[in-house]
């Protein structure tokens, strides 16, 4: 299956215009991803390329688009388009009118949850995060699927002793932990496939990693279907709490991988934020001493709490 078959079966199925971040997730959700013959390590960015290419140049092409970057895209075989393309654009500004207005019952951006799952993160998780600068990326027009958020690494070197310690670095097991963070301010069953499937396509090269949120909506099917996902690809959950950090947790536990996907994490190396993190672990680990102010400052909590008042 090629990219542009996926993208139209994907289309013909739900019959609705869709952006191509959607079309992924629906292909990923589908299995229709794995029949795709690409190497490619940002096969996502891939397909919205060839999209856009096959709409513009290809006056033959079953593909349209509609609205502005992003555009959504559906068939020309699709009947009644005019009433698609109204209701989508319709949909759409129902869309950014609720998230305005749960905005501002929400004071905090979602770049501020970051000092509270680092204060998690180094509690509970007990590892070391880093803050994953999409700016810095090298290639930025892949940095919303290509990098997390944040990341994280458990070190064994304040549990050991410095025998086992040694010997772990002598034969080449130091048995450190990495962790990938996506961080959402909001998880609701309207942006739930999306912000899953961009955790799937950026966060799983890691031993363990996580969708986290500062809000979820309380809705049973919501939850139903974010264990479904969680349980079938492996993706942990985590749902933090701004106005106590002790009582963020956990709702679906990462499946743990024991090996660590190095393809990926050298495509990430296009950041330097995620450089500086793997030459940290690995003086680190050389030193076997942990130099905190390299990575993401622990604020106390009650700092932390003000922050959010």
């Amino acid at each position: 299956m090629t990219f542009l078959e996926l993208a139209k079966k994907v289309l013909e199925e739900n019959q609705i215009p869709m952006k191509t971040a959607k079309i992924w997730a629906y292909g990923i959700e589908k299995g229709y991803d794995k029949e795709v013959n690409s190497s490619g390590k940002t096969p996502w960015a891939t397909l919205a390329a060839q999209i856009y290419v096959n709409v513009r140049d290809n006056p033959k092409s079953p593909f349209a688009a509609t609205g502005t970057r992003p555009k959504k895209f559906f068939l020309k075989s699709f009947k009644n388009i005019d009433d698609l393309i109204e209701q989508a654009e319709k949909e759409e500004i129902k869309k950014v009118t609720i998230e305005e207005r749960e905005l501002k019952k929400t004071s905090y951006l979602e770049k501020e949850l970051h000092s509270v799952l680092a204060y998690f993160a180094y509690y509970y998780l007990r590892c070391y995060t880093k803050t994953i600068n999409h700016s810095k990326s090298n290639k930025k027009e892949f940095g919303e699927w290509v990098h997390p958020d944040m990341v994280g690494c458990y070190f064994p070197i304040e549990d050991w002793s410095s025998e086992i310690n040694e010997l772990s670095n002598t034969v080449g097991s130091p048995a450190i932990k990495i962790y990938s963070f996506e961080l959402k301010r909001k998880v609701t069953f309207a942006n739930l496939r999306e912000v899953f499937f961009q955790t799937v396509s950026n966060s799983t090269w890691a031993n363990e990693s996580y969708l986290v949120t500062g809000e979820l909506a309380a809705d049973d099917e919501l939850n139903n279907e974010l264990k479904r996902l969680s349980t079938s690809f492996g993706i942990g959950v985590i749902k933090l709490d701004v106005e106590n950090p002790d009582n963020s947790e956990i709702l679906f536990p990462s499946r743990t991988s024991e090996n660590l996907d190095w393809e990926t994490m050298n495509k990430l190396t296009m950041n330097k934020d995620f450089t500086e993190f793997l030459k940290r672990i690995n003086n680190d680990l050389k030193s076997r001493e942990i130099r905190k102010e390299w990575y993401d400052q622990i604020i106390d909590k009650e700092k932390l709490i003000a922050k959010f008042k």
